[in-house]
């Protein structure tokens, strides 16, 4: 008999949505649900406690302004981890550019889509990353 700590291996990549826009949410949820696995929380903050819980999600959609901790505070936690720093980060915004993203925030992150999105281009991307 398997530990209680076990999980069986998942048929579907896991994708961690982290937005504070409920129609952006269910957008992502609509073209995603399919494919992926899919974990949905409204801010920074709530996504870094349940990572904290021991989960680990093998890409990151995040929003960057949301409230609480915001999409900047919050790739920078996980960059700063040396537990979540390799995690794939996709990251959605209205308001920055990349240059802008460059300058506020000196670590990695795979790729800064535009909203609204392509959401051909979302899936092409999410399966380059994940690959």
């Amino acid at each position: 008999m398997p530990s209680p700590n076990w999980k069986a291996p998942r048929d579907k990549k896991l994708i961690l949505l982290v937005d504070d826009e409920i129609t952006v949410l269910k957008l992502l949820e609509f073209i995603l649900k399919k494919d992926y696995e899919l974990v949905i929380h409204n801010n920074g903050l709530e996504a870094i406690s349940w990572m904290d819980e021991g989960h680990m999600p093998d890409l990151i959609i995040s929003d960057l302004e949301m409230p609480y901790v915001d999409g900047l505070d919050f790739v920078r936690s996980l960059k700063t981890s040396g537990y979540y720093r390799d995690v794939p980060i996709i990251l959605l915004s209205a308001a920055y550019s990349l240059e802008d993203l460059a300058e506020k925030l000196p670590y990695n992150f795979n790729l800064l889509m535009p909203k609204p999105f392509n959401p051909g281009k979302l899936k092409e991307s999410i399966q380059n990353l994940l690959n």
